[in-house]
């Protein structure tokens, strides 16, 4: 194995996990979306959970608030409420309890090398002749000088959706979903990144499917 490669294998799980931690880039979110909505004119929307569960929520109201200010930014005038609304936007999201991953960090300390024992070797005398108990080489199953220490970590996956419909009629008019993996799990923090993904370029050209990196979360907040 050449150096270049092996330096190739022991980077690849840093980077990879790098990319999740959001260290530098954020992480990506995975945006699809089907619409049929016609050039905003001012019509009036209301946003509404798709959880019945969560309609009165402190929590859902905050990010009904983010989703509403991205409606006005595109053409769009909150009403009064849903009963008065021309469009019903619909949300939900979710984060689920995480899979542990594991990553290998690099090599630590062969106890084999350079004073292992056992095995079919070279044995070499401190004095330099060839002989005495200490041994390197064939024989050493952690040959290298090392073998893999090993770390686990927990990946969140998390999503939203989003569906405008006509008030009159329900027809649909937009569906949309952003996914993502992160190490983080604080909906605070993962929910207004995923609105942010959904509401890139939107509506968007119908059947697509793109990626969206958002941003890291900041580093002086510790996760939950």
């Amino acid at each position: 194995m050449t150096g270049r490669r092996f330096l190739k294998m022991i980077a690849a799980p840093a980077v990879a996990l790098m990319a999740l931690s959001g260290c530098a880039t954020g992480f990506n979110a995975q945006v699809s979306r089907f619409q049929q909505l016609p050039p905003a004119q001012g019509e009036t929307f209301a946003v509404v959970p798709e959880d019945p569960g969560k309609a009165g929520g402190l929590e859902f109201a905050h990010y009904a608030d983010l989703v509403s200010a991205q409606m006005v930014h595109y053409g769009y005038r909150p009403a009064a409420d849903a009963a008065s609304a021309q469009l019903i936007v619909r949300m939900d999201y979710r984060i689920d309890q995480g899979r542990e991953r594991i990553r290998s960090t690099g090599f630590a300390p062969d106890p084999f090398f350079y004073g292992g024992y056992g095995g079919y070797g070279f044995r070499r005398g401190w004095g330099g002749g060839w002989g005495g108990r200490y041994m390197y080489g064939f024989n050493d199953p952690f040959l290298f000088g090392g073998y893999p220490q090993v770390d686990s970590y927990t990946v969140y996956g998390s999503a939203l959706k989003l569906r405008i419909d006509k008030a009159s009629g329900g027809t649909a008019l937009f569906e949309g979903t952003a996914s993502a993996q992160s190490l983080s799990n604080k909906l605070t923090y993962i929910v207004p990144n995923l609105i942010d993904a959904i509401f890139t370029n939107f509506p968007g050209n119908s059947g697509e499917e793109v990626k969206v990196t958002v941003a890291p979360e900041p580093k002086t907040e510790a996760r939950k």
